[in-house]
């Protein structure tokens, strides 16, 4: 049986060796996806959100390991994409007026006719809102990041200075803050918390 792990093929996008701010080029991916608004600290919908996209990505992973292509893949980590109406305003401060988007990449071999036999498995096994997954592709191109070690709550001055690394080589912050999560924070102390910050420019 073939082993897929996107994080080792993608090491450079989910699997950064330092926590220095660095230029990477982001292709276009598949993700599937689910939105919504409030602060994910206390948002029920937010929580949702997670369970269901891990439900029926642990759901596809099943699927296609049992199917003809016979490939046993690595569920991708969780991904947030954070946004407020104008984002020369985005902060970190106040997270009432988030938007957001939660979502996990998906295997190019993965098709819209398995997740909606999957997202249909899952609403009647679990009985989760898997209506309101979409599947999507999604690009940002040219964007800075850096690997975060630390407390959600403490990424203010990491997100400036990405911000100001930016600016500062001449470019224009564009698209949304991003966030992947590579801890999983119901097992790790908030002080070791492991963090990939985006954001692109133009």
């Amino acid at each position: 049986m073939k082993k897929v792990d996107l994080k080792k093929e993608l090491k450079n996008l989910y699997q950064p060796l330092n926590t220095n701010i660095e230029v990477v080029v982001v292709p276009e991916m598949n993700f599937l996806m689910m939105n919504g608004k409030g602060d994910p600290n206390t948002s029920q919908e937010y929580k949702k959100a997670i369970e269901t996209l891990f439900a029926v990505s642990y759901n596809l992973k099943f699927m296609v390991k049992k199917s003809s292509l016979e490939i046993d893949y690595v569920v991708m980590p969780l991904e947030g994409l954070w946004w407020v109406e104008n984002m020369e305003k985005f902060t970190l401060d106040n997270k009432s007026n988030w938007h957001w988007t939660a979502m996990i990449m998906q295997p190019k071999f993965i098709t819209k006719e398995m997740v909606d036999k999957a997202c249909v498995d899952v609403a009647h096994k679990k009985h989760l809102p898997t209506e309101l997954i979409q599947f999507e592709s999604f690009y940002e191109g040219h964007a800075a990041q850096i690997l975060y070690i630390g407390a959600y709550s403490e990424e203010s001055d990491t997100v400036k200075a990405i911000h100001y690394f930016i600016k500062n080589k001449g470019h224009k912050l564009t698209g949304k803050h991003h966030e992947i999560y590579l801890s999983d924070p119901r097992k790790t102390k908030p002080e070791k918390l492991k963090t990939i910050i985006r954001r692109p420019f133009i």
